[in-house]
């Protein structure tokens, strides 16, 4: 069963990232994570970041250990180049080309599992808005033809929302009865002599 992840737009050259990749490829994941740890060279931090991924993909959805798990495949693209210049003697700019790099890793299992599909995420269903919401001292509440509500439901009916990342923000908060009009008032004000 093979799994698969990309890092796309890593801002170092392919070159570089190559040297790195070379030496993981074909590894077992548990090894190669290792070996990771120990490169002294920049695009290490980015690949490991990218096999973890891959490994919390092929653990979570696929239910595959990672003890039998190897880098089947590991291909680093070159992606859009950041175009900049430097001014340099007699007046000329010349190019600097700041390169971009894409990572592809695809990993498989040493001995076949039998497992072939990703196992079935339960799906939340989407929550409908009415359109005739009732606002009852700040709370929103959707009542329903025909239905009841029960003793917690009116106890929450009549509560407000204190909403605490307002807290400390007094310029840009609401404040009860006070309208934030003055404001804008002196953000547009005329200045005069």
């Amino acid at each position: 069963m093979e799994v698969k992840a990309k890092a796309k737009h890593i801002r170092i050259s392919p070159r570089k990232v190559r040297l790195v990749a070379s030496l993981i490829r074909g590894m077992e994941v548990v090894r190669a994570s290792d070996q990771l740890k120990f490169i002294n060279k920049q695009a290490a931090a980015p690949i490991a970041k990218l096999l973890n991924s891959v490994v919390a993909n092929a653990t979570n959805n696929f239910e595959l250990e990672k003890s039998n798990l190897y880098i089947k495949e590991i291909r680093v693209d070159e992606g859009a180049t950041l175009k900049r210049w430097m001014p340099k003697a007699r007046g000329r700019a010349t190019p600097i080309r700041k390169r971009t790099s894409h990572i592809s890793v695809v990993l498989d299992e040493l001995v076949a599992s039998g497992k072939v599909k990703a196992k079935k995420q339960k799906l939340e269903a989407p929550i409908k808005l009415d359109s005739k919401l009732k606002e009852d001292e700040g709370v929103k509440i959707k009542e329903e033809k025909g239905k009841t509500l029960t003793n917690e439901e009116k106890e929450e009916k009549g509560k407000t929302i204190h909403d605490p990342r307002m807290e400390g923000k007094s310029h840009h908060a609401k404040i009860e009865g006070k309208s934030s009009a003055g404001i804008v008032r002196k953000m547009f004000q005329r200045k005069s002599g």
